[in-house]
């Protein structure tokens, strides 16, 4: 199994496994069969997930509207969902600017 798949409407869907509080937000390699992400934020009252969201519509250059946290709200293991997006996965591996 690979941490990326496309869904029947042609949405990317990641499995992703978070650490919290790392000195910056970045792509951290595989975990298992997720990837993993460090996050610059904590997981109090949702601010990881929330930076979790706002990281991945920046790499994936779409609307924050675009990117649904469809499973593992509090949890380490999460499933995103990309709606639209015109890059691949491997965006994620592209340093983020701005």
């Amino acid at each position: 199994m690979t941490w990326y798949r496309s869904d029947y409407a042609a949405n990317l869907v990641l499995t992703l496994h978070l650490q919290t509080g790392a000195k910056r937000t970045e792509v951290s390699g595989l975990h298992g069969d997720a990837l993993k992400i460090k996050l610059a934020a904590s997981p109090i009252e949702g601010k990881a997930n929330a930076a979790l969201l706002k990281f991945l519509a920046k790499s994936f250059d779409v609307p924050l509207c675009q990117v649904t946290l469809k499973q593992g709200t509090k949890s380490r293991h999460k499933i995103v969902e990309i709606r639209k997006s015109t890059r691949g996965p491997d965006a994620l591996f592209k340093p983020v600017t701005g």
